[in-house]
């Protein structure tokens, strides 16, 4: 039979908070990804009975995107707040009780608490709903009892109008027709299995593909929200304290680990004295001639510049306006070198500009939280070297591998000539604009060239980005051509998860946010934007996507992730869309406010209507019934790309 399609439902009020503290989620979609099927949904919800109904209840009626087989985990057992057996038992069709008794069974072999769990089973319409406990070990049981001899395919077979017989001769074939287990073992030369069937089969002819997109499209909230979720900071690691740690993100509450300044200083230039040395002349003494440690001689002031430590027995700072110069020091060749005597000329009280131990950040003072920005501005390395930190934990910061793809590129650096068809091809706008964006935000970006259109192009160049990159970022090859290959390749060659392919937004609709399983990733996961090939399109989900997954990787706080968005007053009027559509303007700041002028023509080719952008307006959405453009003076959201104009 056909892969099965799975929808995999979390319950759990703390992972709906953060979705770090799911395991068994991901669990069963790695398991149902090594049996051959696909996770083509998959949600973390609180305890929360009505919100799981009414999510097993759309995923079953969802006619754009079936689900043959919904498991829940979680929320089975008796605890106060464990209800997922209430919220799904009243949808259920025809209750399977075989499978809840085969559950059960199966975990009371391992301990009698089982006996504690209230799975349910049953059908909705087509779709078979098994609920599991939340533990990541009983999940992996009861999926062994129902993968086992090819129950589970069997069961959905029939559901689905079939008479079983394809199974029963999978089952059949190679025992002499006596059911037996299908062992799974991992070797690296086993293609991996898809996790969804959603992607055209690119070994099919041309007229085999989709006419109309498999993805459903999405709206622009629940895309992003599914980035921000679905994605993990990278690890904590210790760092020297230099400039190059701009962009990073602290991983450590640091403290003051002395006083600063550790002991009396000025805070002007100046000489020291006592507070009870009255007007007169006074020989100068410095560095060069009194040890700090020894008190100061009576007719004696210390030259002393600003910041600086007071030598002992001084409790006061005179400022150099307050004294007359009155004799020099001569050098070998007679030349005035150095200050002899000076006059003071008024009586400083005690502790005049000076800065007691301390005053700055106390030993043990919280100078800086674990969360902040060390921003490129300065000030936060500036307070990392201010109190002596020689090294620092921090998230490491993503690297990025891009490639563009299509046959009809050209490296503007390096051009390959086309064959000779008349035509000379364009050159590849895209990883340059990306590069100078990424590298201009501090990140290390492997560029990967041109990707050609065809599978095995494909597959080694995404293999070479997994392996060099934390986050793999592509350019063309999302829509709807037979030469549009990287959702199959993610989904059928790499068995990974596109979260969604289709987004309703303009420009930007086929961008698509897929997961890849991965030895090298440190959740055993890494994440791709493959991003539409028109250059304007490419670079404002860029903005709009990219930029808060790679500040979720690199430890950002969630409120922080994405870029800032401010009230602007439209200088020009812009047409509404169906989908919401982000303007390319140019924001400049005045008395009045924020003002958005538009950057001319916002075809999704044209790459100039970036060219000085520093602001994307959000438009909304046109209404029926509702202006079809919001007029020049009214006010609109934007997302502020850039340096904001004067």
């Amino acid at each position: 039979m056909s892969a099965i399609r799975v929808g995999v439902i979390t319950v759990s009020d703390t992972a709906s908070v953060d979705a770090a503290a799911d395991r068994s989620g991901p669990t069963i979609q790695e398991i149902v990804r090594q049996r051959g099927h696909g996770c083509v949904r998959s949600t973390i919800l609180p305890d929360d009975e009505q919100q799981i109904r009414e999510t097993v209840k759309n995923w079953c009626n969802d006619a754009q995107n079936t689900v043959d087989w919904i498991i829940s985990t979680g929320g089975t057992g008796f605890g106060v707040r464990d209800r997922t057996p209430e919220a799904i038992a009243p949808l259920l069709e025809r209750e399977a009780a075989g499978i809840v008794h085969l559950l059960l069974a199966e975990s009371l072999k391992r301990t009698p608490l089982a006996a504690l769990s209230r799975p349910v089973a049953g059908t909705v319409g087509n779709t078979l709903v098994v609920t599991l406990p939340g533990s990541v070990k009983a999940v992996k049981e009861n999926l062994e009892a129902l993968f086992a001899n090819g129950f589970i395919e069997h069961a959905i077979d029939l559901i689905k109008g079939g008479t079983g017989k394809q199974v029963h001769a999978a089952m059949g074939s190679g025992h002499g027709g006596a059911p037996h287990h299908h062992h799974h073992h991992h070797h690296d030369h086993h293609v991996p299995q898809p996790r969804s069937i959603l992607s055209h089969d690119p070994s099919l002819p041309v007229y085999a593909r989709h006419r109309v997109s498999p993805y459903p499209q999405i709206s622009l909230e629940d895309a992003l929200n599914m980035i921000v979720n679905e994605i993990q900071p990278l690890r904590v690691v210790s760092l020297p304290v230099t400039p190059a740690l701009a962009g990073n993100i602290l991983g450590e509450d640091v403290y003051a680990p002395q006083n600063v300044p550790s002991s009396k200083t000025t805070s002007v230039d100046g000489y020291a004295l006592r507070s009870s040395d009255p007007p007169g002349t006074y020989k100068v003494l410095t560095s060069r001639t009194h040890a700090l440690t020894d008190d100061l001689p009576e007719g004696s002031i210390f030259r002393i510049n600003t910041g600086g430590p007071l030598p002992a027995g001084t409790d006061t700072v005179i400022m150099v306006e307050d004294t007359e110069l009155l004799s020099t020091a001569k050098d070998a060749n007679g030349q005035d070198a150095e200050e002899k005597e000076v006059k003071t000329l008024v009586q400083v009280p005690p502790n005049d500009n000076i800065r007691e131990p301390g005053s700055d950040v106390h030993k043990g003072d919280l100078v800086l939280q674990r969360g902040d920005v060390l921003t490129s501005l300065g000030g936060e390395i500036g307070t990392l070297t201010f109190v002596g930190r020689k090294e620092v934990k921090v998230h490491r910061k993503p690297v990025v591998a891009i490639l563009s793809t299509g046959n009809e590129l050209l490296d503007l650096q390096s051009p390959n000539p086309l064959p000779s068809d008349g035509w000379g091809g364009v050159w590849d706008t895209n990883r340059p604009s990306l590069r100078a964006a990424l590298e201009g935000m501090g990140y290390n970006v492997v560029d990967l060239g041109i990707v050609a259109d065809d599978i095995n192009s494909h597959v080694k160049a995404i293999k070479q980005g997994l392996e060099s990159a934390d986050l793999l970022l592509t350019t063309g090859g999302t829509s709807m051509g037979a030469s549009d290959l990287l959702k199959p390749v993610v989904e059928r060659q790499f068995g990974g998860t596109i979260h969604f392919g289709r987004v309703s937004m303009k420009p930007g609709k086929p961008t698509t946010f897929a997961r890849i399983p991965t030895v090298q990733g440190e959740h055993e996961r890494k994440f791709m934007f493959a991003l539409p090939g028109n250059p304007a399109s490419a670079l404002v989900t860029f903005y709009v996507f990219v930029i808060p997954a790679l500040r979720k990787l690199g430890g950002w706080p969630s409120e922080r992730c994405h870029l800032p968005r401010v009230r602007v007053k439209l200088g020009d009027a812009m047409r509404l869309d169906s989908r919401v559509e982000f303007h390319r303007v140019i924001v400049k700041a005045g008395e009045e406010g924020l003002r958005a002028t538009s950057t001319g023509g916002q075809r999704s080719s044209r790459v100039a209507s970036l060219s000085g952008a520093n602001g994307l307006v959000q438009l909304p959405t046109k209404r029926e019934g509702g202006p079809d453009r919001l007029e020049a003076g009214s006010y609109a959201n934007a997302v502020i790309i850039g340096e904001l104009q004067m």
